[in-house]
């Protein structure tokens, strides 16, 4: 590998290792799963470091490859469960019995959602992404992404309103 090419890599490596690790430990069972998919996700970087794209843009392609990383490592484990927000994290912020048993209904909601909902609101709510970023993770077109992502909040809303939680979620397109 050239020097320029090796430079590239370092520089997108040492503006997004924070970022990707984050993505992964919020969607691993554990720290090893999430260590997993961070390398192997960077070693995809570093392989195909000619498709990298520029900028805000190599990012946005990192989470794409750990997207499809991590639905690689899931399908490779039989004992994998959905990554999800779990109970035990949720109550960690509970702060009265009451605030507690609804943060509890609020990860059930959302563990029961499908995959691919969580997903998306993830993407809002943990990575800080847009309507247009996360078109570019998906690979998908940004009214696509949009409607996908109005979908997924209602069906979430839905689903707080079933558990007794009320709560207001904007269903506005980002």
């Amino acid at each position: 590998m050239d020097d320029d090419r090796k430079t590239r890599f370092e520089a997108v490596y040492a503006q997004t290792y924070e970022q990707i690790l984050g993505y992964a430990v919020r969607r691993c069972d554990s720290p090893e799963d999430a260590a997993d998919v961070v390398a192997e996700t960077f070693a995809i970087a570093w392989r195909r470091v000619d498709a990298l794209p520029q900028g805000e843009q190599a990012r946005l392609w990192l989470y794409g490859v750990a997207r499809n990383v991590l639905a690689n490592h899931r399908r490779g484990t039989a004992r994998r469960r959905p990554a999800a927000l779990g109970d035990d994290v949720a109550d960690l912020y509970a702060r009265t019995p009451d605030s507690a048993i609804e943060v509890g209904a609020i990860a059930l909601a959302f563990r029961e959602l499908p995959e691919a909902d969580r997903e998306l609101l993830s993407l809002v709510a943990w990575e800080g992404l847009d309507a247009g970023r996360i078109a570019h993770v998906l690979g998908c077109s940004r009214n696509a992404a949009r409607i996908r992502l109005y979908r997924a909040r209602r069906r979430f809303s839905k689903a707080l309103a079933g558990a007794g939680v009320a709560v207001h979620i904007p269903v506005e397109s980002t």
